[in-house]
């Protein structure tokens, strides 16, 4: 089957970008076993992939605050959904599955997280996302009171909006990019991997 293409925009060869993109991914490609195509769409531009990254990591990867990894990938998920966006919900919906470790919880809050199997807190959580990606302009102090009695102190509410306002923008770029997921996220994280067995096949070294 011919493969189809990763955005409309071109794709430029791994081998002929900067020093520094080229690195992270390779170094992206030996921990996931494959690039994400985000990564090789938004080379095409590569001050605005160093930009984009560094952004994606202040927020995302950050070790302060009560935002579980899990809970922050339910974010995206559930608010690039509401932006119709394919490639956030299904790249991002893979991470809830992986962190949350329920294979479920992704599909649910994509299509409806009032109805998912979630806490209060994170219900409330997502109602905030939500507000955010739709009526940001309807903020106002009963959403943070709400909040701060599920225990999320302001910082935490700073990290919510930042997270569902970056990834609006790039719920956009997605979209007007046609940006394509990788085959590889629709079945991560789906179901319990199963203790190996005898004889189950070993690994092959690939040295």
């Amino acid at each position: 089957m011919e493969a189809k293409p990763i955005s409309r925009f071109p794709v430029p060869r791994v081998v002929d970008l900067p020093a520094d993109i080229r690195e992270m991914i390779l170094a992206v490609q030996e921990k996931a076993g494959f690039v994400p195509n985000v990564f090789l769409a938004l080379a095409h531009r590569p001050a605005e992939f160093r930009a984009f990254f560094a952004y994606h990591d202040a927020l995302m990867l950050k070790e302060t605050g009560s935002l579980s990894k899990a809970e922050r990938e339910m974010i995206v998920t559930t608010t690039s959904a509401k932006n119709n966006c394919l490639y956030c919900v299904v790249a991002h919906g893979a991470l809830v599955r992986i962190y949350s470790k329920e294979p479920q919880l992704a599909d649910q809050i994509a299509v409806n997280h009032r109805k998912a199997d979630i806490t209060p807190r994170a219900r409330a959580m997502l109602d905030f996302a939500v507000k955010v990606c739709l009526e940001a302009d309807r903020v106002d102090e009963t959403d943070y009171a709400l909040l701060h009695e599920h225990g999320f102190d302001d910082e935490d509410i700073w990290d919510i909006a930042a997270i569902t306002a970056f990834f609006g923008m790039s719920n956009r770029l997605a979209n007007s990019m046609a940006m394509r997921p990788n085959d590889e996220f629709y079945l991560m994280g789906r179901a319990p991997r199963a203790a190996p067995t005898d004889a189950d096949p070993k690994p092959v070294p690939a040295d």
